[in-house]
């Protein structure tokens, strides 16, 4: 081993050891909000996560989960763990990345290699790989338990692996390479398919190394030689031998008789006996490329093997299965991730096409009888003549987009968008807000961590923010230095390395806008996708390195010494990264960071035992899995997520008992909820049922798929419908009142039926199993809904509702004009006060970031102001006093700030003749929102993202001020006001 090899390996692992210290200081300690808390569920009992899956990551975080040795508050941490370690090792094989091109550039061996020549080299390595070490959004996915960092090690491994086979001049020896590259692609597989896109600019380097005579067709050539290896791996091996798995499997259960999985193994041992026939084949005839092709397809498929996890794991029906891919058939449709639906590419509708016919797809599967019996067929939508076009970017009818695509390009209703207005929005919204935008936060600064947030520039360092952007922890400027670097770094590269510029200028965009116009990103996401793009910020962090030697050549004149010159180009290089690491470090900071966790036990702690609890989207629900399935909290309460009701292998699961929950009581059989039955049951009102229908009667009818309330489809069959608005449910009214369950003062409002008006919209088949669970139930479980649901969750049953905490109890009483349900304040009370956790929410150096100030925090600050509320209503002053105090107690406004709920306890202050405080309250909001809207007045992101926000707060401290006879502060906030309100040409806080 030579000097500098010794030398390239120790500086590596130093660097190594830098980026693990820093992501094991700041990793969060349990699970975190998004799919943290379901991959931690899922790899602690290896259970089957969301489509497509990631079974080796699950793999990986079930043996670290061990090292808990038994203590199960411990197990998040040791699986978030896996994304440490991952990521650590990311940045040392991004080092070594880097130490081999750049060696290029000194164009030497390395036994020639001078002092001054290793410093250099090192120096590059150093600098490019702290870079991506303090990167915004790779530092975000490198602490917790996400697939991202796993996922890029294997990107970072397989790019260093490339370039290490390109030195090697022994032909044995770089096919061995080869090999463990495809072995390293087919575990990569899976953890995440985002890392397949490197392989098409990586045969570029093989194309160079092979050919002496390059050229730009052969280099075309071999760029298409690696989109036909991508495309067979995403495509013929992935879902595609599955698929051809399932046609055997069909063939032989259907046709020849034979039991169920017959076809699988026999497709089995015929396809891996043709591969190792093929292998001694070519072995035989001597011919090495054939034989290295069929070995890394063998290595590859060998890492795929992981996903056999999935089918053993969905036979044994865990209590996390999604999608259940128990068998073949339904293991393509998990891989192909069918679920979610499809997106437009390169020709299909826009927005404002509409079908016109719908005719059969591709055939659906179940097990029947000892066959498998087609149910269904996918629909496949045809649109009248002219309603596809090319490359259709503005595609999504989901609610709100199309209203978001006509204010994003200035289309007119009813005007169809020309290739003029997709152009504008791919370049304006996709490239633009959802990839550059990431891009800059990395490499120039971010102003803040609000949804939305744009960039902060080096001119922006004299620029007067207001409070709560100056003093956000996410309020980064780099002043725009790691991004110069970059851009020496491709000029240096350009003039010195062309092929390895063409190498790595494909890469970065096959992992950024390559990836945008793929991904075909709708008008709106439920949070910031720059953890996407990691792939093309790794490669930036190259050209950072190589930012390096460009600093070494610009002071050549200045610093004649070689050693000093290297030492120079180094300590001016690292202030890029370490500002990078200072500035970033509070944001990515999660040690102590504890209440995504908090916030499900408090939401299942709002329930009574062996309760039933709608839950929404994956915030929701995710958290609340992972504290049942992992600390064992809770597990009595059935968690039933809405997302999912609407499909069948839910709804069986739901069907069954888990833990300490009972089956959740559903009356309706499998072939009533079966995939493409009752999916939308339309509103049809039928005349003699107009006043009402009993909800019971009509699940019956519902199950017997009786006539009298189906009408014909287009296509001839038959769906059930809606026949009225109005459902009444009747009530055993003296077993309920035995039951204890109506606080004392209701009792005399039980009736012997419910009836409200459920609207005149289509029902969605969660809807439907709702109000089955809800009729078949008869009050012998509490029903909870969750207060973090959308308002049509409720099934406009509010009235009906009695919010004991984070979630609303359905009870067969009803309170007139409780329009947002009505406050136990007992039941409340005993909750918030003696149930809640609340670690670290006082604790201003915790870094909360939107996720946590949204939802979560809402959800708190208004449980707290309706008991409050109702507590001064009722005459109970002195608890009203101890709530309040809680709530601003546990959220102080220095580590989670007042927002808009926040305003409302000005009122109750007052009532309670807390008036110092209520004053206190008022001035340092409406402080804050005078300087934020006389900063949005020239800033019209901020204007239109902020402003309504900070005026209705400042509109309800007026009015609380008002009602107090607070005269002098009121006339003092309203001059406030009324300033920002005509500055905004706005009336009562709209727009």
């Amino acid at each position: 081993m030579t000097r500098f090899s010794r030398t390239n390996n120790l500086t590596g692992w130093i660097v190594f050891a830098i980026a693990f210290i820093t992501y094991a200081l700041t990793v969060e300690r349990t699970a975190s909000f998004w799919d943290c808390g379901e991959f931690i569920a899922c790899a602690f009992k290896l259970q089957v996560p969301h489509p497509p899956g990631a079974p080796f990551f699950l793999l990986i975080g079930r043996i670290f989960s061990l090292f808990a040795m038994g203590d199960l508050l411990q197990v998040a941490y040791w699986i978030n763990m896996v994304s440490v370690l991952s990521s650590a090792f990311t940045i040392l094989f991004l080092f070594w990345t880097i130490t081999l091109l750049v060696r290029k550039l000194v164009a030497k061996n390395d036994e020639e290699l001078t002092q001054a020549d290793t410093l250099l080299v090192m120096g590059a390595g150093i600098v490019g790989a702290l870079a991506y070490t303090w990167s915004d959004s790779f530092w975000f996915s490198a602490v917790e338990a996400e697939v991202y960092g796993l996922s890029s090690f294997f990107t970072a491994i397989v790019i260093w692996a490339v370039f290490k086979w390109e030195r090697i001049q022994d032909p044995a020896t770089e096919n061995r390479w080869l090999i463990l590259i495809a072995y390293l692609v087919g575990l990569s597989i899976g953890v995440h398919l985002l890392n397949l896109v490197t392989i098409p600019a990586l045969a570029l380097v093989y194309y160079f190394k092979k050919y002496q005579k390059v050229s730009v067709f052969g280099g075309i050539m071999a760029f298409v030689g690696g989109l036909v290896v991508l495309g067979i791996i995403n495509s013929g091996i992935i879902p595609g031998l599955p698929s051809v798995a399932g046609k055997f499997e069909i063939f032989f259960v259907n046709t020849l008789g034979l039991p169920y999985k017959s076809g699988v193994i026999f497709f089995i041992i015929l396809f891996i006996g043709a591969l190792i026939w093929g292998i001694r084949f070519s072995q035989k005839k001597g011919n090495v490329l054939l034989n290295t092709s069929l070995l890394s397809l063998a290595f590859v498929l060998i890492g795929y093997a992981s996903y056999l996890m999935v089918l053993v794991r969905a036979e044994y029906n865990p209590p996390i299965n999604e999608n259940n891919p128990n068998d073949v058939l339904s293991f393509v449709s998990y891989l192909k991730r069918e679920q979610y639906g499809s997106r437009p590419l390169l020709y299909g509708p826009s927005f404002v096409s509409r079908p016109v016919s719908q005719k059969r797809g591709a055939p659906m599967y179940r097990k029947q009888d000892g066959k498998y019996v087609i149910y269904d067929y996918r629909p496949e939508y045809e649109y009248e003549p002219g309603a596809n076009m090319l490359l259709p970017r503005m595609y999504s009818t989901q609610p709100g987009h199309p209203q978001l695509y006509m204010q994003m390009t200035g289309l007119a209703e009813g005007q169809k968008p020309t290739m003029s207005h997709n152009l504008s929005f791919m370049f304006s919204y996709q490239i633009g807000h959802m990839y550059w935008r990431y891009f800059l936060w990395n490499f120039v600064g971010r102003e803040s961590d609000e949804e939305g947030a744009g960039n902060m520039t080096p001119w922006d360092v004299s620029t007067k923010y207001p409070e709560p952007i100056a003093h956000n922890k996410a309020h980064d400027n780099y002043y725009m230095l790691p991004f110069l670097l970059g851009l020496f770094g491709i000029v240096i590269c350009y003039f010195r390395q062309k092929r390895d510029l063409l190498v790595l200028g494909l890469l970065f965009i096959l992992t950024g806008v390559a990836l945008v116009v793929y991904l075909n990103s709708p008008p709106t996401e439920p949070r910031e996708r720059d953890y996407i793009y990691v792939g093309s910020f790794y490669i930036f962090c190259i050209w950072i390195g190589y930012g390096v030697i460009a600093i070494a050549d610009a002071i050549s004149k200045f610093v004649k010494s070689g050693t000093a010159r290297a030492g120079v180009a180094t300590a001016l290089g690292l202030v890029a990264p370490v500002i990078m690491g200072t500035k970033g470090w509070d944001n990515h900071n999660r040690d102590h960071r504890y209440h995504s966790v908090d916030f499900a036990k408090n939401l299942l702690n709002s329930c009574a035992p062996n309760a039933i609890l709608f839950t929404g989207g994956d915030n929701d629900t995710f958290p609340l899995w992972y504290v049942q399935e992992v600390e064992g909290f809770r597990t009595d309460v059935r968690v039933c997520n809405l997302s999912l009701l609407g499909t069948d292998w839910y709804i069986d699961q739901m069907k069954r008992k888990t833990y300490l929950s009972e089956a959740l009581p559903i009356s309706l059989d499998k072939n009533n909820y079966a995939f493409g039955k009752n999916d939308i049951v339309p509103f049809y009102e039928i005349p003699s049922v107009k006043a009402g229908i009993n909800l019971k009667e009509y699940l019956g009818l519902v199950k017997q798929e009786n006539k009298a309330i189906q009408v014909p489809l287009t296509s001839g069959d038959m769906t059930s419908i809606l026949p009225s608005s109005v459902l009444f449910l009747p009530v055993d009214a003296e077993a309920v009142k035995k039951m204890n369950i109506i606080k004392s003062d209701l009792v005399p409002f039980v009736s012997d039926s419910i009836s409200w008006t459920i609207g005149k919209g289509d029902l969605y088949k969660s809807d439907l199993i709702m109000l089955d669970i809800i009729a078949s139930n008869d009050w012998k479980r509490p029903i909870y809904f969750s207060s973090t649901l959308g308002g049509s969750s409720y099934l406009n049953l509010k009235e009906y509702m009695q919010l004991e905490g984070y979630a609303y109890r359905l009870l067969p009483v009803k309170v007139p004009g409780a329009s947002d349900g009505y406050v136990n304040a007992d039941v409340m009370y005993n909750n918030l006060m003696t149930k809640m956790f609340w670690r670290e929410l006082d604790n201003p150096n915790t870094y909360y970031d939107n996720t946590y100030l949204g939802s979560p925090v809402a959800t708190a600050r208004i449980a707290f102001l309706r008991l409050t509320g109702q507590l001064i209503a009722d005459g109970r002053k002195e608890e009203a006093k101890k709530a309040i105090e809680r709530s601003l107690t546990t959220m102080p406004d220095k580590s989670i700030p007042y927002d808009q709920f926040s305003a409302n306890f000005i009122g109750p202050l007052f009532d309670l003749g807390e008036t110092k405080k209520a004053l206190e309250i008022a001035e340092t909001m409406a402080t804050r929102a005078d300087e934020v809207l006389t900063w949005a007045k020239n800033n019209s992101t901020t204007r239109r993202r902020d402003s309504n926000v900070y005026l209705y707060i400042m509109q309800v401290i007026v009015q609380e001020c008002r009602d107090a006879k607070q005269e002098a502060a009121a006339k003092k906030y309203e001059a406030i006001f009324q300033k920002h309100l005509a500055a905004f040409n706005m009336y009562g806080g709209g727009q």
